[in-house]
């Protein structure tokens, strides 16, 4: 072998390097899942929902993927112009280490992969993910929200604070510009040019935050009937407990309290949210629960490997 072929293997490794991570990750979790759970078990728990109605929810989950790329799309529109594909692969692999990795540490690989595929600073990246999450985190609690006000009767006074808690996002946006103003130069020249580069990070105008509000919902809206309707199909009732236990396993995923791969917190929230909107805590009811809960995690978990699947074939060449 040539010294040109030694030279080769390094650029071989880089240029493809999130497809490599990608892989490792996919092989120890299967590896993991056989070792304690066995994939014959698995494989009967999604016969409950039915295969056909699996490959739909599937579908349905990876179009969430799909939209949560148009929104970065949307965010940075000159660096990511015609690299849909690679913007893609990049969400994918991001999604899948941030259900495999504790305690939001995945969300780190965010800005690093921007950084490494379009050439974004990392504070501008991190500005962005952090406005999603709480774009992400409010969608969340806004759709628990109306649960509440169901609970109150739809009382004016709970109409009221829910209208106002989902409009908290466009007046923390209408005061950026002035809290940028006031920071700016009351500082070292370093600390302004990293304020510079957070504002970049953040929706230009109103326009363009109120699409990314949009996105978020639409996203979050269908990964939560999703979730919900498996839910149900797997004996999950009233339908609102279904409904608050897909909610209850989302909000665990996007607080800083998430085990690896979401193992044991996930399906925790779901059946705390599930109780919290009427489920049935007693007996035979609560282990059906119970199941259902772990069925709908590797649901989630099942979506998350046939993204980071896809995300191998999207792309491999860096734009120069």
């Amino acid at each position: 072998m040539n010294s040109s072929e030694y030279a080769s293997r390094p650029r071989w490794i880089v240029r493809n390097r999130m497809a490599l991570v990608t892989m490792g990750v996919i092989l120890a979790y299967a590896a993991f899942l056989q070792w304690s759970i066995g994939w014959p078990q698995l494989v009967a728990r999604f016969a409950e929902i039915g295969f056909s109605s699996l490959a739909l929810a599937l579908a349905a989950l990876t179009t969430t993927y799909v939209i949560r790329c148009w929104r970065i799309h949307d965010y940075f529109p000159n660096e990511t112009r015609g690299q849909f594909a690679r913007l893609l692969r990049v969400t994918l692999v991001h999604n899948l280490l941030n259900v495999m990795l504790p305690m939001r540490t995945g969300e780190t690989s965010f800005p690093l992969l921007m950084r490494a595929e379009f050439g974004m600073p990392l504070a501008r990246g991190t500005a962005a993910l952090l406005v999603m999450r709480a774009l992400d985190l409010h969608a969340l609690l806004a759709a628990a929200g109306v649960g509440l006000v169901m609970e109150k009767g739809w009382a004016a006074w709970a109409i009221a604070l829910w209208l106002l808690f989902v409009c908290l996002p466009f007046l923390a946006f209408a005061a950026k510009r002035p809290l940028m103003r006031h920071l700016a130069g009351r500082g070292p020249a370093r600390l302004s040019r990293l304020l510079d580069e957070i504002m970049l990070g953040l929706p230009e105008h109103h326009p363009a935050f109120l699409r990314a509000f949009a996105a978020t919902l639409v996203n979050w809206g269908i990964k939560v009937v999703v979730l919900a309707w498996a839910l149900a199909v797997m004996g999950v009732f009233p339908v609102a407990a279904a409904f608050g236990g897909a909610l209850g396993g989302e909000l665990s995923s996007v607080l800083p309290f998430h085990a690896p791969g979401g193992v044991g917190t996930y399906p925790a929230g779901i059946v705390a949210g599930a109780i919290s909107f009427g489920a049935d805590a007693s007996g035979q009811s609560m282990v059906r629960l119970a199941a259902a809960a772990v069925n709908a995690h590797l649901l989630i978990l099942l979506s998350a490997f046939t993204g980071a699947g896809l995300s191998l074939f999207l792309a491999p060449n860096r734009k120069r």
